[in-house]
C-alpha cells in the first residue's frame, strides 16, 4: 500500500494535475510499474483520506473514473480492485444487443471501428427476454462508463433501466421513452412502412397474395405487422400472417414478405427446386439489408435503416457526450424481387 501512495505522492507539485487526477494518475502508474497487478486490492477510501489527507468526493470520484475506464471495480464489503492492466483505455463501454443477427453485426463492427482500440466495448444479447434483460442490466450497471442499450417494448425496461444515469445511457434500435433526459438514436417503421408499401401498391396489386411471416412474442417489431394489416385493409390487398414459412408450401402468384432470415432462405431455395422465376413468378420483400440480400438471386428488395449510420451516431455519443434523440428513417430498397 506505500508504494501505490507514493506513487500519488510523486505527482504533487506537478503542473495540471488535480487531485483526483494525481489518485487516477498514480494507480495508472503504479499499475505500469507492477506494483499493482490484476487482483491486487487498492486502499479503502479511509485510508486513502487517512493518508493523503485529501477529501473523500475526491478519492470517490478518483475511483470512480478509474472504475469507468474498466480499469479497477469495487466488490460488496471487499473494496476496490484491479481488473485490467491496461492503463491507456480510456473508457469501458457496455453494449446490449438483442441478438447477433446479420444487421447487428454491422452495427457491432461499425460502432467497434469508430470507438477505437483505446476503449473497451463489452456485448451482452438479451433475445428479448425481459428476466435476461433484467440480469444483464443489474449485473453490469455501476461496472461502466458508459451503456448502448437497445430496450425491450415492455412496461417493465423503464423500471429497470431507471438506475442508470442519463448521461452515460443511449438507447438504440427501437424506441422507449424514458423522458426527455434520455439520448437515443432509434430506427422508425409503421409510417415508414405504410409508405414503402403504398408507393408499391400497383406492383404488389399484380400478384394475388401479399404474404407476411411474423413471430409474436419475439425481437419481431409490432409496427412492421400493424403497417401490414393497415396496407392491406386500406388498400383491398388480399394479406394474409403465418408464423413461419414452411417448406415446399410456395405457391406462385404471391410476394413473400420475411422478417427473420430463416424465413427467406428457405423460400430462395424452393424457388430453386420449382423453378420459379423471381420476381415474375413470385415477388420477395424482406426486412433489414445486408450485403447478401443485395448480391443473391440479382438482388433481394428490403425494408430497412441504416445500421451503419446509427452505429456511426452511437459511437460519436459515446465519444463526446452530447446529447441526442435522433430517429433514423426506414426506407424501401427496389432491387430485382419485387
Amino acid at each position: 500500500m506505500i508504494d501505490v501512495f507514493q506513487s500519488i505522492i510523486t505527482l504533487e507539485g506537478i503542473t495540471g494535475f488535480s487531485k483526483h487526477e494525481r489518485i487516477v494518475q498514480g494507480i495508472k502508474n503504479a499499475i505500469d510499474s507492477k506494483v499493482l497487478v490484476k487482483g491486487s486490492a487498492l486502499p479503502s477510501v479511509n485510508q486513502m483520506v487517512n493518508s493523503l489527507g485529501f477529501a473523500r468526493k475526491t478519492i470517490v470520484r478518483a475511483y470512480t473514473e478509474l472504475k469507468e475506464n474498466g480499469i479497477i471495480e469495487s466488490r460488496n464489503r471487499l473494496g476496490y480492485y484491479v481488473t485490467s492492466e491496461n492503463t491507456n483505455q480510456n473508457m469501458k463501454v457496455a453494449l446490449l444487443l438483442y441478438a447477433f443477427h446479420t444487421f447487428q453485426e454491422i452495427f457491432y463492427n461499425t460502432f467497434r471501428e469508430h470507438l477505437g482500440e483505446d476503449i473497451q466495448l463489452d456485448i451482452f444479447f438479451h433475445h428479448n427476454n425481459i428476466e435476461v434483460f433484467e440480469s444483464i442490466v443489474s449485473t453490469i450497471k455501476g461496472r461502466y462508463g458508459m451503456y448502448v442499450i437497445a430496450p425491450i417494448p415492455s412496461p417493465e425496461t423503464g423500471k429497470i433501466l431507471q438506475h442508470i444515469p442519463s448521461n452515460k445511457l443511449l438507447l438504440i434500435d427501437r424506441y422507449y421513452n424514458l423522458g426527455p433526459d434520455y439520448s437515443h438514436i432509434t430506427q422508425e417503421f409503421e409510417q415508414s412502412m405504410y409508405d414503402a408499401l403504398l408507393n408499391l401498391k400497383s406492383v404488389i396489386g399484380k400478384y394475388e397474395e401479399l404474404v407476411l411471416f411474423f413471430k409474436e412474442n419475439t425481437d419481431y417489431p409490432m409496427e412492421v405487422l400493424r403497417s401490414f394489416q393497415r396496407f392491406c385493409e386500406t388498400n383491398t390487398i388480399k394479406g394474409s400472417i403465418h408464423q413461419k414459412y414452411k417448406t415446399g408450401s410456395l405457391k406462385k402468384g404471391c410476394v413473400y414478405f420475411t422478417i427473420g432470415d430463416t424465413d427467406l432462405w428457405s423460400i430462395l431455395k424452393d424457388v430453386q427446386k420449382q423453378g420459379l422465376v423471381i420476381g415474375e413468378d413470385i415477388g420477395i420483400l424482406s426486412h433489414n439489408d445486408t450485403p447478401v440480400k443485395e448480391i443473391i438471386s440479382g438482388g433481394i428488395t428490403t425494408f430497412s435503416t441504416d445500421f451503419e449510420l446509427m452505429a456511426k451516431m452511437s459511437a460519436d455519443f459515446v465519444l463526446e457526450r452530447k446529447a441526442i434523440q435522433e430517429t433514423i428513417p426506414s426506407i424501401m430498397i427496389r432491387r430485382n424481387s419485387l
